[in-house]
């Protein structure tokens, strides 16, 4: 039938970018690699070394997971031509919406595994730290920032990563005025890397008794968290360290005794805090894991030397300096300015459906094409 004979054909276009995949996961030298690694992991001694071990072992289930992920896609594809077989032979229509649906997922997910192909940095494959600060804009905009907390916190869980919140500073009457989460996962820093900047509503405000339309600014910093540097030295007289209440998020979870930690590299100005765990001492350490990865993104970003370069300067969270804007009213639009990419749906953009963002500037990113046009 002409309706089937029409989905085999999209499907075998599906089945030719499947092939250019594999080629460009390169999947024979990913093998290659799991066994050579497996090899190590089976030599005496090797748990000697548990952080070596873990590495290696952290690199080998990523390795498997992309080759299973692969393997799995390509067996979906051959259970919808089996589908559309079936389908054809008994002249069964009702089938056709369920192959249309399947062959859509199965084009999703190329486009996904198409894109890590893209991640290549040095940090691509590292979990994120991602540090929410509300702008101009009082209660507007500590409300926006929260907003913006359970956004990326809801991308997180679409994709599977752990999410978790390593501080949370409550606003004035609502809202937040900074807080820091950890998005654990294969590449969640590649992916959410491109999300780093300033963030801009417009929307008439609810706390706003007259309904007037208001813009207000976030902005979100995103950093490979890094156990260990060697680029990276800090002296230890350059940091000063705060202790206070934790509170916010955490709720009964959170120690309620004078345990967070705020840390303040004195040279750049840079603060990071953390207020998830239960001791002062494991926030100290989460704290310094943060403070470093901080350093060494700025550092990688900023193409310097040394830390002792980074001069701290951050652009102001206001407007002119907006990656993306996000319009409630007088029209629904989420716009980013670098890339272009534009959606009405901003319901489903504040529920984590970010993906069209994410994948418009990793491939800009990798023409060359991404623009520096901030409106």
């Amino acid at each position: 039938m002409l309706q089937f004979e029409e989905l085999k054909h999209e499907l075998e276009e599906k089945e030719r970018a499947l092939e250019e995949l594999k080629n460009a996961l390169g999947l024979e030298k990913l093998r290659e690699e799991v066994d050579m690694l497996e090899h190590k992991a089976a030599e005496p001694g090797f748990w000697d070394n548990m952080e070596t071990a873990q590495k290696v072992t952290q690199r080998m289930a990523a390795l498997k997971g992309k080759e299973e992920t692969y393997r799995k896609l390509s067996a979906r594809a051959e259970d919808a031509l089996a589908l559309i077989e079936m389908g054809d032979e008994a002249e069964d229509l009702s089938l056709i919406p369920e192959v249309q649906e399947e062959l859509a997922a199965i084009q999703s997910e190329i486009e996904t595994m198409r894109l890590t192909t893209l991640l290549t940095g040095e940090y691509d494959s590292k979990n994120a730290i991602l540090t929410f600060h509300a702008g101009s804009g009082g209660t507007e905009a500590q409300d926006w920032a929260e907003m913006l907390f359970r956004m990326y916190n809801r991308w997180g869980e679409r994709h599977g990563f752990k999410v978790s919140t390593l501080d949370y500073l409550d606003g004035d009457e609502a809202g937040l005025k900074s807080a820091s989460i950890l998005v654990e996962g294969e590449n969640a820093y590649g992916f959410l890397k491109s999300e780093a900047g300033v963030h801009r509503l417009v929307r008439v405000s609810p706390f706003d008794a007259a309904g007037r339309r208001h813009t207000s600014f976030s902005s979100l910093e995103v950093m490979p968290e890094i156990d260990e540097d060697n680029s990276v030295e800090i002296n230890p007289d350059d940091i000063k360290m705060e202790v206070y209440r934790a509170s916010g998020a955490g709720g009964q979870k959170v120690n309620k005794t004078s345990s967070a930690v705020r840390l303040i590299h004195i040279p750049t100005g840079i603060v990071v805090s953390c207020q998830v765990e239960r001791s002062q001492y494991q926030n100290r350490d989460v704290a310094m894991k943060m403070l470093i990865s901080k350093l060494v993104e700025i550092k990688e970003r900023e193409n310097l030397e040394k830390i002792s370069d980074i001069k701290g300067e951050q652009k102001e969270i206001t407007w002119g300096s907006q990656i993306r804007s996000y319009v409630f009213m007088p029209y629904t639009m989420v716009k980013d300015h670098r890339t272009g990419f534009e959606t009405g749906n901003v319901n489903a953009v504040m529920d984590g459906d970010l993906d069209g963002f994410i994948n418009a500037y990793l491939t800009a990113m990798s023409k060359g094409t991404l623009g520096e046009n901030i409106e």
